[in-house]
C-alpha cells in the first residue's frame, strides 16, 4: 500500500500534516506552462506525452503533495470516436455533436488502449521522473458532464435537460456508453500505477435533485463501485446534495464553499473531505488573505480525513504568488 501523505489521508489514516494539491494546478495560470505550450493547439499539446508530462510536473516547485496528469476530460470521448475543438470562453466543442441514437451507437464503449496510449505514456514518464517521491493522480468525467460536452451543451444545464427530454433514449445510451468506457479507462490507469483518481461531474450540481439522482448520482455509484482498487475523490462543483455525494461510494468528497467543512466532517465522520478554499480568493485576494483563509480551512479540517484543495480549479487569472501562498500555508502547519 502507498505510504504517500496524500494517499494515506484519502484512506482516512492519521497523518502528520494535511496534504495539499489543487485542481488545474498544471495549466494556463502558470507562466511556465504558457512557455512550454507556446502556440500549440491544446489537443495536440496534451496528446504529446513528453510535453504533457513536463507540464504535469511543473507544480512540484511549489511543494504540492501530488501530481495530477495533464489531459482533458474529453480525452476519453475522443478515444470513443469523437473529435473536439477547444474554443476560447466555451471550452471543448464537438466537431459533430451527438444528435441521435445512431450517433450515440457509434461510440466505442471499450476503446482500445492505444486510443489513449498517450495518457499511459505520460503516466510512465511522470512516474520515472518522480521516482516515488510523490503520488500521481488521474481523472475522468462522470457521464452527465461528459455527455453534456458530447451533445454540445457544455455547462448549460437547461439546454442539456431539454435534450434529455427530447432524446431520452439517445441520452440513456450515451450515458451507458460513457459509464462503461470510464470504468475501463480508470481501471487501466490504476493498473498502470496511478495512486488516486478523481471523478469529475462538474456541472451536475446545477441539476434539480430528482434529475441529479437519475442522471448523475446513479452513474457515479456505478463507476465508483467498479473502481475500488485505488482511492477515489468525487468532485461536483458546488453541489447542494451533500448526502448524495456522501452515498456515492467515493473515499473522499470534494466540497464547494457552499458547505462548511467542519459541519460536513461532524455529519459524516467516516468520510474524508477535500477542499474548500475559495478559488476566487486566489484571483482577487492578497497573499496574506490567501494564507489566512488556508489556515482557517485547515483548522476546520481538523488534521485528519482532509485533503486541502480549492472549491474549483485554479483560475487562469490567479497570480503565481497567491498559489504559492496557498501551498506554503498548508506546509507550514
Amino acid at each position: 500500500m502507498s505510504e504517500h501523505l496524500l494517499v494515506r489521508a484519502c484512506r482516512g489514516e492519521i497523518v502528520e500534516r494535511t496534504p495539499v494539491w489543487a485542481m488545474r494546478q498544471a495549466g494556463r495560470w502558470d507562466p511556465d506552462f504558457m512557455k512550454l505550450r507556446g502556440g500549440m493547439d491544446f489537443y495536440e499539446f496534451s496528446a504529446t506525452p513528453e510535453l504533457a508530462a513536463q507540464v504535469s510536473l511543473l507544480p512540484r516547485r511549489f511543494g504540492v503533495d501530488g501530481v495530477i496528469l495533464f489531459y482533458d476530460i474529453t480525452t476519453l470521448a475522443i478515444a470513443m470516436g469523437m473529435e473536439f475543438t477547444l474554443e476560447p470562453n466555451r471550452g471543448p466543442v464537438p466537431d459533430r455533436p451527438i444528435r441521435s441514437l445512431a450517433d450515440a451507437d457509434k461510440l466505442v464503449a471499450r476503446p482500445p488502449v492505444d486510443r489513449y496510449g498517450h495518457v499511459i505514456e505520460m503516466l510512465k514518464i511522470v512516474q520515472r521522473e518522480l521516482a516515488g517521491s510523490l503520488p500521481v493522480l488521474v481523472f475522468a468525467s462522470a457521464p452527465f458532464t461528459l455527455a453534456s460536452y458530447c451533445i454540445g451543451t457544455g455547462k448549460n444545464v437547461t439546454r442539456t435537460l431539454a435534450f434529455v427530454q427530447e432524446q431520452l433514449k439517445t441520452w440513456e445510451l450515451l450515458s451507458d456508453r460513457i459509464t462503461e468506457a470510464t470504468i475501463e479507462f480508470l481501471g487501466t490507469l490504476c493498473r498502470e500505477g496511478a495512486d488516486v483518481y478523481q471523478l469529475f461531474d462538474s456541472w451536475a450540481g446545477d441539476l434539480p435533485r430528482p434529475e441529479y439522482e437519475s442522471w448523475s448520482h446513479r452513474y457515479q455509484r456505478q463507476i465508483l463501485a467498479q473502481c475500488k482498487s485505488t482511492p477515489s475523490i468525487l468532485f461536483v462543483r458546488e453541489c447542494p446534495y451533500l448526502d448524495l455525494m456522501a452515498e456515492a461510494g467515493a473515499d473522499v468528497v470534494s466540497l464547494g464553499v457552499r458547505h462548511d467543512l467542519a459541519n460536513a466532517r461532524a455529519r459524516f465522520p467516516a468520510l474524508s473531505f477535500q477542499g474548500n478554499v475559495d478559488h476566487e480568493l486566489l484571483i482577487i485576494g492578497t497573499p496574506d488573505e490567501v494564507r489566512q483563509a488556508t489556515k482557517t480551512c485547515l483548522g476546520q479540517g481538523g488534521g485528519r480525513r482532509h485533503v486541502l484543495n480549492l472549491n474549483h480549479g485554479v483560475d487562469r487569472q490567479t497570480p503565481v504568488e497567491n498559489f504559492a501562498a496557498f501551498v506554503n500555508a498548508a506546509r507550514a502547519e
